[in-house]
């Protein structure tokens, strides 16, 4: 087998990493970036959606712009994007130049992770295909877990600063890579006359007012917004005409038609709800240590380095299980998804005496899980596609994911400002309660208080203040208590559509001789 495509697919992953790291890293570090900048908190959230919204339009076009100009010269285009952008940031004289290189960050990143999965597909043969979904499944699963602990270590040692600095010895690697195994395709210029222009558009408008919706809905208090209703609407008009459009194109840049097939219809559904349940499992023990047990981000950043790094060791464990023609693979993508609701569940019994050691028996348990659920589910999803098919499929997949981490942000936002509420409302009620409850001796006239001394007032402001503290912190706890019951839910419903919808496959070296033999008899696509 030639080892030069191996070269260049070891370029992408480390192109993947480069700009999942620039994401996540940034969006943990958002607040000490706006201090640093002398940025408002409205600034961040428009930091943030500009991102998000230009991440997801580069998944959907990556695919249709290789066909044209070549998988290498997207790739290292999008390298240099993400380099160039990256560095110039700390220097932006203004918020509008800020915002435009944000934007371009998510563009590479939106380019590079669909590509990451057509190198895999394209480049790896049946018998060592599973290797290359797990190295896709590390963006998913790995990076962001690694950011946890990467921003702790650059904010309080290194500066700020080096979270964007970092590009430049890690986009020089992958370019290198890249330009020396990644085989170069001539161009196909020809492809631009049949675009889809008409759905690139659509898409565009669609993504980016859905995206901007979800990341600002939250602050700004949902429909009572006239800009969130307007987004809204724009949404709700040209997502539906993208698909409708895209479904009667000749050359689509998706084919909805494909969601026909059983297997990668689930794959696209599961992988949708498994970012956010995955994404907010590695968020939530980091909230609740900042939040009640008041850990510096070199403390808590442990908990993200156990689950990376348990990541190395499950993910060849499961690869060698699903290799395995006895084994069903719905079987390991089962218990996985048992597994994450038992790890859930689990973290959901935590109280205000927890600290960090308490959350590694249950994430060990839920990263496990992770694991098995995310492989099995792109060897499900994949093995029913066509090669033939792949420039769609990538896309397919990737694009709802973008938009699902878009999602899990608004959705842990939307339960902590909703049950926030209602925590802090009971809780009050009940403090006062039991306050009235134990006061003893004559009724206060509350036109005549008693007047009381400058000691007795210290002494009421502190105990107010104690109070206080002690209504906050219980608060936080029944939020993320509450996250956690939703994420166990979420998992539940995905394991029943999975009883429902996928059938058997088999590992690659055999389903993929059988969907090939299938489709040259005219019995499949």
């Amino acid at each position: 087998m030639n080892k030069k495509p191996l070269i260049g697919l070891a370029g992408v992953i480390f192109a993947a990493m480069t700009v999942e790291l620039n994401n996540r890293i940034t969006s943990m570090t958002l607040s000490d970036i706006r201090g640093a900048m002398g940025l408002s908190v409205d600034s961040g959230h428009w930091i943030a959606s500009i991102y998000a919204s230009t991440m997801i339009i580069g998944m959907i076009l990556s695919s249709s712009w290789a066909g044209i100009f070549s998988i290498r010269r997207m790739i290292l285009f999008a390298i240099a994007l993400c380099c160039i952008s990256s560095v110039l940031i700390p220097f932006s004289p203004n918020i509008e130049i800020l915002y435009l290189l944000r934007g371009l960050q998510g563009l590479s990143n939106g380019l590079i992770i669909p590509l990451l999965m057509a190198c895999a597909l394209r480049f790896l043969g049946p018998d060592i295909r599973l290797w290359g979904l797990a190295c896709y499944a590390l963006t998913a699963t790995f990076f962001p877990n690694l950011s946890a602990a990467l921003s702790a270590l650059y904010l309080d040692i290194l500066g700020w600063k080096i979270i964007f600095f970092q590009s430049i010895p890690l986009c020089a690697l992958s370019a290198a890579l890249v330009y020396l195994g990644i085989p170069q395709d001539p161009y196909n210029f020809a492809k631009i006359k049949s675009y889809d222009w008409i759905g690139a558009l659509l898409a565009t408008v669609a993504l980016a007012a859905l995206s901007t919706l979800l990341l600002h809905a939250n602050h700004l208090d949902w429909f009572h917004s006239k800009f969130i209703c307007v987004l809204a609407l724009i949404s709700a008009i040209t997502l539906p005409l993208f698909i409708l459009h895209e479904w009667c194109h000749p050359s689509p840049l998706i084919k909805p038609q494909m969601l026909e097939i059983r297997n990668f219809a689930y794959a696209v559904i599961a992988l949708f709800c498994f970012v956010i349940i995955g994404m907010s499992t590695s968020t939530l023990p980091v909230n609740y240590l900042t939040a009640v047990q008041g850990y510096k981000p070199t403390q808590s950043m442990w908990i993200g380095l156990q689950i990376a790094a348990l990541q190395l060791i499950y993910i060849p464990i499961v690869v060698k299980l699903l290799n395995q023609v006895w084994l069903d693979s719905r079987f390991v993508h089962g218990i996985g998804l048992i597994l994450v609701m038992i790890g859930c569940l689990g973290a959901s019994q935590l109280d205000t005496t927890w600290n960090r050691e308490q959350f590694y028996f249950w994430h060990a348990i839920s990263c496990l899980g992770q694991t098995g659920v995310v492989l099995s589910l792109l060897m499900i999803g994949t093995n029913s596609v066509h090669p033939s098919m792949a420039p769609y499929a990538s896309p397919m997949i990737n694009t709802p994911r973008a938009i699902s981490g878009v999602l899990g942000v608004c959705l842990l936002d939307w339960i902590s400002r909703v049950r926030g509420e209602y925590h802090s409302t009971r809780l009050i009620e009940n403090t006062a309660n039991k306050v009235f409850q134990n006061i003893q001796g004559p009724a206060i006239d509350p036109l005549n208080p008693p007047v009381l001394t400058v000691n007795g007032a210290e002494r009421v402001s502190g105990g107010l203040s104690a109070l206080n503290s002690a209504i906050q912190t219980q608060q936080s706890v029944l939020i993320i208590h509450d996250q956690y019951l939703i994420l166990a839910g979420l998992t539940v419903i995905l394991f029943i559509i999975m009883l429902l919808l996928p059938v058997r496959t088999y590992p690659p070296r055999i389903a993929l001789i059988k969907l090939m033999n299938s489709h040259n008899s005219g019995k499949s696509l």
